[in-house]
């Protein structure tokens, strides 16, 4: 069976959580239907996912090997798969741009990021080299210009890309039609996790809308204490990912919300959560006869590899659009995997919309 040559731009939790959970689900004795949607996408299962080239910019990881530098810190996702076999990579440096964030400098080195003082690497040659098909972007939230230099070096390189964060590649115009030009396919923006925050809100306030509820006022808070509630302590580097969540809720009601009336974003970073994330969401409204409803949750995750099975998808789909030929941002996949698409869709819309994308319907809205 053809292998689905992955780089990856952020050697991070996500990154830990998704190279444990691809070696994980090739063991023979795990039962592949726990924890995943989909068991094969065109005939690619998890193991099929071969990890080609990394990069990263701090020193605990450039030149380790990538089985290596997944566990250095200040990396502390969930360690389920700690034996990893040798993968024949080694983390390369990658451009610092502003993918480190200045405040990170006050904090303890266990639990930051720092730069190496090496030279980056040439990325589009490096992509070339590996002869990578699909790059996976894990950067900081905030890495507007890093995020922009992976993806000219993908355009550039002839490589895939599926944007996990909110940077606005897929659903920007341009970006897209960038994509499509180069007859590659990507899938963003923002990666939505398997039963997280953000999906969880979204068929909250659906299920308010469906029920004749008219909802008045929401907020979702989270906390967490990974790299990531870290990097985002800094808020300058938060407006992409609170845009992100926002319009991710705001999308599934009939009736937007006044921004006085809707919060949804990272609030703290608490360092003994690890990466542990506790969201708690909100909503009020009226209901028949103008009574008011009120419904309050706390949903507590392990933050990365909530989102790792949601990647692993995303990759094969993208491997699925270059087998077929298919270039530009994938609405269906998208729009099912990401909070920012280039189409908003109903969840329930978007997963039979992407189950059509993956037995080669036409009615998946995809093209050529």
């Amino acid at each position: 069976m053809q292998r689905i040559r992955v780089a990856i731009a952020g050697v991070g939790n996500c990154a830990s959580a998704l190279v444990q959970g691809v070696e994980y689900y090739s063991r023979s004795d795990v039962p592949i239907q726990a924890g995943l949607m989909h068991e094969t996408i065109g005939g690619f299962r998890p193991g099929d996912i071969e990890f080609v080239a990394a990069f990263d910019v701090d020193p605990r990881k450039v030149g380790s090997p990538l089985e290596k530098a997944l566990f250095a810190p200040p990396n502390c996702a969930r360690v389920f798969m700690g034996e990893l076999p040798a993968s024949g990579v080694t983390v390369q440096m990658g451009p610092v741009l502003d993918g480190v964030a200045e405040h990170m400098a006050g904090y303890p080195e266990s639990e930051s990021i720092r730069a190496a003082g090496l030279e980056p690497v040439d990325v589009v040659e490096a992509l070339r080299a590996s002869r990578a098909e699909i790059l996976v972007c894990y950067l900081p939230v905030g890495s507007e210009e890093a995020a922009r230099h992976y993806a000219n070096a993908c355009l550039e390189a002839g490589v895939a890309m599926v944007n996990c964060i909110p940077v606005f590649l897929a659903s920007d115009r341009v970006w897209a039609e960038r994509f499509r030009q180069a007859g590659l396919p990507i899938v963003g923006d923002d990666v939505k996790s398997q039963v997280g925050a953000t999906i969880v809100h979204r068929n909250l306030v659906r299920l308010f809308s469906d029920r004749g509820v008219r909802l008045d006022r929401t907020y979702q808070l989270n906390t967490g204490g990974n790299t990531d509630f870290l990097n985002m302590l800094e808020r300058s580097r938060l407006q992409s990912k609170k845009i992100s969540k926002t319009e991710s809720v705001q999308s599934q009601l009939d009736r937007r919300l006044d921004p006085e009336n809707i919060h949804v974003g990272p609030s703290d970073h608490v360092a003994w959560q690890k990466d542990n994330k506790i969201a708690f969401i909100r909503l009020e409204g009226e209901g028949f006869g103008g009574v008011p409803i009120e419904l309050e949750l706390r949903l507590s995750v392990q933050d990365s590899p909530n989102s790792a099975g949601v990647v692993i998808d995303a990759i094969r789909c993208a491997k699925l659009a270059l087998d077929r030929g298919e270039a530009g941002p994938l609405e269906a996949p998208s729009a099912y995997l990401m909070k920012s698409p280039p189409r908003q869709m109903r969840d329930e819309a978007a997963r039979r919309a992407l189950e059509a994308f993956i037995e080669g319907s036409p009615d998946s809205g995809e093209s050529g």
